[in-house]
């Protein structure tokens, strides 16, 4: 991502809760004169953890500054801040990398609740500055709500939406949807899906229709589903997209939420948890506060 002034503001003001809180608390720690002792490493594990980092990535920072630590000889806190600083963009930082050609269907999935509808019109919104066509396919057709409020995202940004009546079959609605934007040579197809949990089984087999239906139909298409998750739910967001996990091809996350918590470190335990890498983030919520993720702007940002 190029990196400008507009970007790194984006991620400074959608960020300032989490800096504020564990950024002024690593600030203070590492701004310390004296030796680093086993204090030290004690209370930026209590720093790390209060930020929802999450246990196990914690204990592998730790031993990674350790390590880093010992072979550089570093003696003074002071010293140390920019190695945490680089150990944790490379936690952030994805291997693989997910790459987006167009034309693209992009299936968003995620539970209810992680902001998975206002993440689509971002997404639409994002793609249209960029001089890109899109439409949307209303594929929640489970809430009435949904289907109203993907309107009328789809009015604001000023893309058409593909949509059936509520009850409607999902994957029919991809299915028009995929033709549809192939006879109009759309450029990325957003394609919305429910997020009910409390009928597991069937939501699950119904996302694996969508996602053969979707395939089939539209085999040209470079295909990507998108995990949407609420980083201000920590662990139980993780819990909740490994099922998501377990039923459709998940290629990376959207984060959500992230100024709405002083907990940004969460990000690093959900990447590191589910083994996916961020593609997006939402740093507010605004129709434009949808960045693409950057390790180290996140890093700089927080601390």
């Amino acid at each position: 991502m190029a990196k400008n002034d507009g970007v790194q503001k984006k991620y400074i003001l959608g960020l300032s809760k989490t800096r504020e809180s564990f950024g002024g608390k690593i600030a203070a720690l590492f701004n310390r004169k004296g030796e680093i002792t086993d204090g030290f490493y004690e209370e930026l594990e209590e720093t790390l953890i209060l930020a929802d980092v999450g246990a196990r990535a914690t204990v592998d920072i730790l031993d990674e500054l350790q390590r880093r630590i010992r072979q550089k000889r570093i003696a003074q806190a002071q010293d140390a801040r920019d190695e945490l600083k680089e150990i944790l963009v490379d936690m952030l930082r994805d291997k693989n990398g997910i790459e987006i050609t167009f034309p693209c269907l992009l299936l968003i999935v995620g539970v209810n609740g992680a902001g998975k509808t206002t993440a689509i019109a971002k997404l639409a919104s994002r793609y249209k500055a960029m001089g890109r066509s899109v439409m949307l396919a209303a594929g929640d057709t489970f809430r009435a709500a949904a289907l109203e409020q993907l309107e009328e995202w789809a009015k604001r940004a000023g893309v058409p939406v593909v949509r059936h009546g509520e009850g409607a079959d999902p994957a029919a609605v991809i299915f028009d949807a995929a033709h549809s934007a192939k006879a109009k040579n759309i450029d990325v197809l957003i394609c919305d899906t429910a997020g009910r949990l409390h009928n597991k089984k069937h939501l699950m087999e119904e996302l694996k229709k969508i996602e053969r239906v979707a395939k089939r139909e539209y085999p040209e298409a470079c295909h990507r589903t998108l995990l949407v998750t609420d980083a201000t739910t920590g662990q139980n967001a993780i819990s909740q997209s490994e099922v998501f996990k377990q039923s459709v091809d998940v290629d990376g996350m959207i984060l959500t939420k992230l100024d709405g918590t002083a907990k940004g470190g969460a990000a690093i335990s959900i990447m590191r948890e589910l083994g996916l890498p961020i593609v997006f983030i939402s740093v507010g919520e605004g129709i434009d506060d949808l960045q693409e993720f950057d390790p180290e702007q996140f890093v700089e940002a927080i601390i």
